[in-house]
């Protein structure tokens, strides 16, 4: 009779737990976004990401190496690995440059269109069918975007929301950027559910790590820049680059952990509370101020993401 009330409060507290998993992980997402504006601010985005990722591969190597069983990805899953793998490479060089020259809440309220762009992209690779909910919620998603640019470039009343740039053209291709980016992070969740059946997350990171690195080591040469030259005269460089490679390691796992403890359902709800910590950050950090569109703007989307999220699943 005692097993019975004691086993009742485990199932039901194991959801409270993952959804506590599931802010940690988008807490450290948001601190590691602002440690890496930092250095892309300082060095430049390619050799940012080139030496997080070396970071990274460190650890994630330790972590691939912990399995009982590790084993070399041959055939599809290589593929998938590479494939993936580039998609994040331009992902990441869009977003991080976008996020060099656009406030971070701004930055994570564009980016929550990738869902709704997700939904489409799932109707061509996985022929699943568009509902109307889908249709509104896209059209939603872009009107927030539409807003959160009126306000930054000053079209909707006031002066524009950028600090220390001209309005214009280097507005526009920081919004730009990160719309891009919002359009493969899209790509990149149709690759991850594809990637997640075949092989473990330890490998996936791995992976991950070493073909971004490999891209950036190609593209170093191309924005006159070489591996460390940025660095050697500045040790807070090398710290906050360890940093954000820590925090994209543990965040990954804390949502993963998150996911297979808990319905996705309850879960993407949280996806959202991006907006606070990339607000917060923003603020601590960088001294960034919140307007009016983008509020609205993040409104708009986030209500796009609600209706998606709503639509029922076979």
């Amino acid at each position: 009779m005692a097993s019975g009330p004691a086993s009742s409060r485990a199932v039901n507290a194991a959801p409270l737990v993952a959804i506590a998993a599931c802010l940690g992980g988008m807490l450290l997402f948001g601190a590691m976004d602002a440690a890496m504006k930092t250095v892309a601010i300082d060095m430049g985005v390619v050799a940012a990401l080139f030496w997080r990722c070396m970071i990274g591969v460190v650890l994630a190597l330790a972590l691939f190496l912990a399995q009982r069983s590790p084993a070399i990805p041959r055939g599809a899953v290589l593929r998938l690995h590479l494939l993936r793998g580039t998609v994040v490479a331009a992902m990441a060089v869009l977003f991080f440059w976008g996020l060099a020259r656009t406030p971070m809440a701004e930055a994570v309220a564009i980016s929550f269109i990738a869902p709704i762009i997700a939904l489409f992209l799932a109707a061509v690779v996985l022929k699943e069918r568009i509902g109307s909910g889908a249709i509104m919620a896209s059209v939603l998603g872009f009107a927030g975007v539409a807003v959160i640019a009126s306000g930054r470039l000053g079209l909707l009343g006031g002066a524009a929301q950028a600090a220390g740039q001209d309005t214009g053209v280097a507005q526009w291709s920081g919004i730009a950027a990160i719309t891009g980016s919002a359009v493969l992070y899209a790509w990149n969740l149709i690759l991850q559910r594809q990637q997640a059946q075949l092989t473990s997350p330890q490998e996936i990171v791995l992976a991950q790590n070493l073909i971004i690195g490999f891209w950036m080591a190609l593209a170093m040469p191309f924005v006159g820049t070489l591996p460390g030259e940025q660095l050697l005269s500045a040790p807070v460089g090398w710290g906050l680059l360890a940093l954000s490679a820590v925090l994209s390691i543990l965040s990954l796992l804390l949502l993963s952990w998150a996911y297979a403890r808990a319905e996705a359902q309850a879960l993407l709800p949280l996806e959202y509370s991006m907006f606070i910590w990339g607000a917060l950050f923003g603020w601590l950090v960088f001294d960034e101020t919140i307007g009016w569109t983008t509020l609205a703007g993040a409104g708009l989307i986030v209500t796009g993401c609600w209706l998606v999220a709503r639509q029922p699943r076979p």
